[in-house]
């Protein structure tokens, strides 16, 4: 079993910056991050293979940036300018590539919150 531990989440400012840490118990193929607003579904935000290739939503390329430290099995999420439209709850989750079958794990979830 895989475990993931998220922090960073908090309160801030409108325009402020965050970054959310998810730590792995192994190392992992695909990490990344999604997160859901009240009242809406889930949505991506990135991922980042263990090579490094990285996948954002269209709507945060350049605002937020994914990175990952493979021999901390850690992934980054540093989150730049944000909105009244970021608030969620981010998770995390980890992937395993095993052909023909991959396992995904998730993080607990961090609470986003912009507000002056």
């Amino acid at each position: 079993q895989v475990q993931l531990v998220e922090s960073g989440g908090g309160l801030v400012q409108p325009g402020g910056s965050l970054r959310l840490s998810c730590a792995a118990s192994r190392n992992m193929d695909v990490m990344g991050w999604d997160r859901q607003a009240p009242g809406k579904q889930r949505e991506l935000v990135a991922t980042i293979t263990s090579g490094g290739s990285t996948n954002y939503a269209n709507s945060l390329k350049g605002q937020f940036t994914i990175s990952r430290d493979n021999a901390k099995n850690t992934v980054y999420l540093q989150m730049n300018s944000l909105k009244p439209a970021d608030p969620a709850v981010y998770y995390c989750y980890a992937r395993v590539l095993t052909f023909p079958r991959q396992y995904t794990y998730w993080g607990q979830g961090t609470q986003v919150t912009v507000s002056s």
